[in-house]
C-alpha cells in the first residue's frame, strides 16, 4: 500500500516488564513500524533508561502518559500514528481514551481495561474517534491456527459438537506475589488487575481463541474459580462450561497452579466428520482426523487454505513461533491503518478489536457471577 513505516508511542513497557519487549520486536520484524516516543514507567529514571534502551530521542521521553498524548499530538513531523499501551489492566483505558481522543489508533495489551465498564467506554470511544483499536490476543496471529479457522468454515469438520480449550500454567503454583516479583504482584492484586486473576489473564486468551477459530459466541456458562495460592485474593484456576449455539458444548480450563505446565494452550474441536487439534507448544503443526480414517498432521507451510497460507512467512520445516504470531497481529494492524477507516476486508475479520475486547470483559464478568451463585448463566443475564 505505500513503503512508509507506521510511527508509534508506547506507554508502558519499561525496564522489568514482560509483554513491552515483546511487543517491540514483533512490531519490528516485518519492518512495518517505528518506536518514535514513549513513556516507559512511572518512575522518572526508569522511563529514561527504557526510552535510552529503545534509542528514543530524549526530547521524545516523557514522565507520563498525559504528557505523551498532548505533546505528540500537537507535533507537525514525524507525528505517531498509534499509541501501543503495555501497562498493567487498569491502567488501559484511561490513556486509550486519550488517545483516541487525540485522534490515534490504538493497540492494547488484553485484557481491554479492569472492569466492563472501562470496556464500555473505550468501546464508546473508539466508535466516536474513527480510529482503529486492535487488541493483542496473540495467538489469533499463529498461521495455523487461522488454517483450523478456514477448516472450521469450509465445513470439513462437518457440523461441529464439542470445543474443548485449556490454559496451563505453572508459575503461580508458589506465592511470588509475597515475594517481590513485579508480575506477580499486579496479576494477582486485584485492584491493578480486575476482578479475574487467571480468568483474565489467560482465560480470557483460551475463550477468545475458540471464538475466533469457530466463530460462535457463548450462550450460557457455568463457572468454577478457585484460589490455591495462599493468601491469594484472585482466582488461579478455572474451570467452564460451556453452551453455543445449535446444540455445541463446550469446555475450559484455565490454571496457573499446574506443575509441570509451563504454557500449554490447546484448542481442541470435533464435528460430526471430523475433529482437529492445536498445541502451541508445537504451534506449526495440527493434528486433523476424519471420520473413519488415520489421524494426519497438518504442517505449516505455504500450501495451506487461505489466510493461514498468506501468513506463512518461512517454508515448511523451517519453525515460526510467539515472535511471529505477535508480528502477523503488528502487520494485519498496519494494512488496516493504511487502508483507511473503511477497513480492508481481507485482514480486518482476523484481527482482534475492541469487539473482542468487551466481549472478554463480559466473559470474565460472567464467570464471576455464575462462580459466586453456583449456577449456569445465560447471555441474556451476563452483565452489560
Amino acid at each position: 500500500m505505500t513503503a512508509r513505516r507506521l510511527r508509534y508511542a508506547m506507554i508502558g513497557g519499561g525496564p522489568g516488564a514482560m509483554i513491552g519487549p515483546i511487543h517491540r520486536i514483533a512490531a519490528r520484524l516485518d519492518d512495518r513500524w517505528e518506536l518514535m516516543a514513549g513513556a516507559l514507567s512511572s518512575d522518572p529514571q526508569r522511563a529514561a533508561q527504557g526510552a535510552a534502551d529503545c534509542r528514543i530521542a530524549p526530547d521524545r521521553s516523557y514522565a507520563d502518559w498525559q504528557s505523551l498524548i498532548a505533546a505528540e499530538a500537537a507535533r507537525d513531523r514525524d507525528r505517531i500514528d498509534a499509541i501501543v499501551i503495555v501497562t498493567p489492566n487498569h491502567l488501559h483505558a484511561a490513556p486509550a481514551i486519550a488517545a483516541l481522543e487525540a485522534g490515534f489508533h490504538v493497540i492494547c495489551d488484553k485484557p481491554m481495561a479492569s472492569s466492563l465498564d472501562e470496556a464500555q467506554a473505550m468501546a464508546r470511544a473508539a466508535q466516536a474517534s474513527g480510529r482503529a483499536f486492535i487488541l493483542t490476543h496473540t495467538y489469533a496471529g499463529y498461521p495455523m491456527v487461522r488454517q483450523m479457522r478456514a477448516m472450521v468454515k469450509s465445513g470439513l469438520l462437518g457440523q461441529l459438537r464439542i470445543i474443548q480449550a485449556h490454559y496451563a500454567q505453572d508459575w503461580l503454583a508458589t506465592p511470588l506475589e509475597q515475594q517481590d516479583n513485579k508480575q506477580a504482584a499486579w496479576r494477582t492484586d486485584p485492584a491493578r488487575s480486575g476482578g479475574g486473576g487467571a480468568l483474565g489473564d489467560i482465560g480470557t486468551h483460551a475463550y477468545h481463541l475458540a471464538s475466533f477459530v469457530t466463530g460462535l459466541q457463548a450462550e450460557a456458562l457455568c463457572a468454577d474459580l478457585s484460589a490455591f495460592g495462599e493468601g491469594r485474593r484472585l482466582d488461579d484456576n478455572v474451570h467452564l462450561l460451556l453452551r453455543y449455539p445449535d446444540g455445541v458444548r463446550g469446555m475450559l480450563w484455565a490454571t496457573q497452579v499446574a506443575p509441570g505446565k509451563g504454557n500449554q494452550l490447546r484448542l481442541s474441536l470435533f464435528g460430526s466428520a471430523g475433529g482437529v487439534e492445536w498445541d502451541q507448544e508445537f504451534p506449526n503443526q495440527l493434528r486433523y482426523t476424519p471420520i473413519g480414517e488415520p489421524s494426519r498432521i497438518l504442517e505449516r507451510g505455504n500450501d495451506l487454505m487461505g489466510i493461514g497460507g498468506y501468513t506463512t512467512r518461512l517454508p515448511g520445516h523451517h519453525p515460526e513461533g510467539y515472535l511471529e504470531a505477535f508480528a502477523q497481529l503488528y502487520s494485519d494492524a498496519a494494512d488496516l491503518i493504511l487502508a483507511g477507516d473503511v477497513g480492508c476486508p481481507f485482514f480486518e475479520p482476523s484481527l482482534p478489536g475492541i469487539e473482542d475486547g468487551v466481549e472478554g470483559m463480559r466473559f470474565i464478568a460472567a464467570a464471576l457471577a455464575s462462580d459466586r451463585t453456583g449456577a449456569w448463566l445465560p447471555r441474556s443475564a451476563w452483565p452489560d
